[in-house]
């Protein structure tokens, strides 16, 4: 008898329905063709096992299993499930009615127990697109897939479980998840606060204007400065996730495995700092069976690099192209994949290998060429696309015992909603451009214009200070943010004093 059960492959961050059609028939042997790798081609003993366990058996006839459409790569243990109910509806021990209304998947234990498995949202979305009713899945990945409203979402602990509700003998209950309320409820609580952090008031700025036109930016100190306490607030005061950027970045957390069993949806930006020793496969995404690198994960939210000069080199320089494009495309030869990757980069780093230069009271003990060979590890290309530089000094114990709290995230990120809702206005008719950062040199030229005044104040910057070319535009840019976070039109000459104020390493005399 010939019986189709559905399931789905994710590539990317999209699904793709698959139709695993099983035959049982005359003869002893078992086949399972359609291009499967190691971990479903061994499915065989754990659904033999599962099945056994819960009082069925494998049939004693030869069983032929193709997985359609044959010349995708169906990849990883979550085909159990469909498979174990296809062989049991072909060898006529359950009602085979409903398998057509249904997208199954999940992974076997050898008791019978369905395990968790990764790409549950997408799998969602496309069940939904085609039209199936529901959605039959583990109950630690129910929440998460019953964001998706119009599908029925079961979640199951027993593969019994399910023979029992397709046989009519139990009714599984339907997981549902209010999306809106939940985002709503949820959205914004983070456990950090910028009212944590005692002085650096210049630095907070910094970063306010960084999260009000989406920047980059890298801050400069010696070890124990706040570097990285500053960095985790950042996400604070960036204005909330939508709820359309809440189901996107759910959706490349959830193909990556990411997502807590009891969470449905992310509802706070993402904040990814990975090590400094880690590879340019896990930064950008890829490897043998393609998976979302940390640029991805970071995806709507911060990417902090701390100690960025300790990167390899071709980690650093694989960034380039996404901080551009705010994608990533991973091509193989039989296939490509792309995932977002729009993230604001925040970097952190010593001003030198001992961390003292520029130190107000400890010394460097570093040459003039130690500190100019540390600044070269990160190379020109990667820094132009760093829109501010900020010094971090270590903050004096007055400040630092201060009672009095700091002003809280809360309120800056008031001033950069209603900056950012500006820059929406006056981008509004530019196709994926939303923010200051955003801006090509053509609509550079037409929103950052400067008045004579400006323009001899950038004049003389360049000059004296012995700022790189490279600086001209991210001066502009900048200004033009902190024009916004005033409210005002115009780019006046103390938004640009402010903006160059923001360029530490481009000056010629930084490293001594």
């Amino acid at each position: 008898m010939l019986v189709k059960t559905y399931g789905s492959a994710v590539y990317g961050i999209n699904a793709t329905t698959v139709t695993i059609e099983v035959d049982v028939s005359r003869g002893i042997r078992f086949f399972l063709v359609g291009l499967p790798d190691n971990a479903v081609k061994e499915s065989q003993q754990r659904v033999e096992a599962a099945l056994r366990a819960n009082g069925s058996q494998w049939p004693g006839k030869q069983v032929v299993i193709n997985m359609a459409p044959a010349d995708i790569k169906k990849e990883g243990s979550a085909y159990d499930l469909p498979i174990a109910i296809g062989i049991l509806a072909a060898n006529e021990e359950l009602n085979a009615d409903k398998l057509d209304k249904y997208v199954i998947m999940g992974e076997l234990s050898l008791d019978g127990a369905v395990q968790p498995i990764k790409g549950v949202l997408p799998i969602a979305i496309q069940a939904r697109e085609e039209g199936f009713k529901g959605f039959i899945l583990p109950k630690r990945n129910a929440r998460e897939a019953a964001v998706v409203n119009n599908l029925d979402i079961y979640g199951i602990d027993t593969i019994r479980e399910l023979i029992d509700f397709l046989n009519g003998d139990r009714e599984l209950e339907k997981t549902e998840v209010d999306t809106r309320k939940e985002f709503l409820e949820n959205v914004d609580k983070y456990e950090v606060d910028f009212a944590d952090v005692k002085g650096q008031e210049n630095v907070k700025r910094a970063l306010e204007i960084a999260a009000a036109g989406g920047h980059n930016i890298i801050m400069i100190g010696p070890p124990g400065a706040g570097k990285t306490m500053l960095a985790r607030r950042l996400p604070t005061i960036i204005p909330p996730l939508t709820l359309s950027e809440a189901l996107e970045t759910t959706k490349i957390h959830s193909v990556a495995g990411k997502i807590d069993g009891e969470a449905s949806l992310k509802t706070c930006r993402p904040f990814r700092a990975p090590h400094h020793t880690i590879s340019d496969v896990a930064l950008v995404g890829g490897g043998t069976y393609p998976q979302p690198g940390e640029i991805s994960l970071a995806h709507n939210g911060v990417l902090f690099m701390d100690e960025l000069p300790e990167f390899k080199r071709n980690v650093l320089e694989v960034m380039r192209q996404p901080l551009e494009d705010r994608s990533i495309t991973i091509s193989r030869a039989k296939f490509t994949v792309e995932y977002p990757a729009s993230f604001m980069l925040v970097a952190s780093m010593n001003p030198c290998p001992c961390g003292f230069h520029n130190h107000p009271e400890k010394a460097c003990v570093c040459t003039p060429g130690m500190v100019q060979k540390y600044l070269n590890k990160i190379s020109g290309p990667l820094l132009d696309r760093i829109d501010i530089h900020i010094e971090v000094v270590p903050v004096p114990f007055d400040k630092l015992s201060e009672t009095a709290d700091a002003e809280r995230s809360e309120a800056i990120r008031e001033r950069v909603i209603d900056a950012r809702k500006i820059q929406e206005e006056r981008f509004k008719s530019y196709r994926d451009i939303y923010c200051n950062a955003q801006m090509s040199t053509k609509l550079q030229k037409k929103f950052c214009e400067v008045d004579e005044a400006g323009k001899q104040l950038l004049k003389t910057a360049i000059e004296r200070l012995g700022l790189s070319a490279r600086a001209y535009d991210r001066i502009l840019k900048v200004s033009r943010t902190i024009a916004d976070l005033e409210n005002s039109e115009r780019i006046l000459p103390n938004h640009l004093a402010e903006a160059i104020n923001y360029r530490s390493l481009d000056r010629e005399s930084w490293a001594g």
